[in-house]
């Protein structure tokens, strides 16, 4: 997988957004987005998975044109996002939201659906197997039966992580995974990412724990207002003085990977 985006702009009105943002996203690797609040993080996501039409830029994924347009699209392009806030269905069970995640990869149409045809049985067993499957591989198989909105916080940001996996994405792109949850949570999902990147999966993340990110991703491109200050490794990035100024403070430079 390689994704390379190329001279991104986006404005509101008269808000430059994104501007001249490029990037590039290579197989296996864990790639940060990071930058202070309103720095133009979730609005690139929300280009790159087809939420904002962008003004003008260039996408490249695996060596063909990718234009990230209607989201369904996206996603069958192998992309899946999560977003800042939790999006689950609350009153289906976390096996259910799973199973809708997969939805996207079936064969079988509305009218074997309708008609509940042999082959459309077929493939609904297959979707539950592969459902509990990913249940069994976040952790969360004992949940299976569980309505969402009774998961805590944690479990469901997982869930939420389970279900982009159904779509089987080249890039699983997470906005803010860790946002609310507390340490020993954060511990879980890190160890989760890592398992994830180190089954070959590729993830793009947003994520404004200095500390888990620097530990997590292996290149990371940090922007402030809308525009690119600095890309490159985690070493690199937090001993650049434009990134300390404008994001990580006096003491960001010392933040060590853990």
């Amino acid at each position: 997988m390689r994704l390379s985006v190329k001279g991104v702009n986006k404005s509101f009105g008269g808000l430059q957004a994104l501007h001249d943002v490029s990037l590039e996203i290579v197989s296996g690797h864990i790639y940060g987005l990071i930058g202070p609040n309103g720095a133009g993080k979730t609005t690139l996501f929300n280009v790159l998975t087809g939420l904002y039409k962008p003004d003008a830029g260039t996408f490249i994924l695996d060596g063909e044109p990718y234009q990230p347009t209607a989201v369904h699209q996206v996603a069958r392009a192998g992309i899946a996002r999560t977003f800042q806030n939790i999006r689950l269905f609350g009153g289906m069970t976390a096996l259910e939201n799973v199973m809708v995640g997969r939805h996207v990869r079936t064969r079988q149409g509305l009218l074997g659906a309708v008609l509940r045809t042999r082959a459309e049985r077929r493939e609904e067993k297959e979707i539950k197997e592969y459902a509990r499957a990913l249940l069994d591989y976040v952790e969360l198989r004992q949940y299976a039966g569980y309505t969402a909105r009774n998961l805590s916080y944690g479990h469901q940001r997982r869930l939420e992580i389970a279900r982009a996996l159904a779509t089987e994405p080249k890039l699983l792109a997470l906005d803010e995974p860790a946002a609310g949850m507390n340490a020993t949570e954060k511990v879980d999902l890190r160890q989760l990412l890592e398992k994830i990147r180190n089954d070959g999966k590729t993830i793009l993340l947003i994520e404004h724990d200095v500390k888990l990110v620097m530990g997590l991703c292996d290149r990371m491109t940090v922007l402030d207002y809308g525009k690119v200050i600095a890309t490159g490794v985690p070493q690199e990035v937090q001993k650049d003085p434009k990134v300390i100024e404008a994001y990580l403070g006096a003491g960001g430079s010392e933040c060590q990977q853990s």
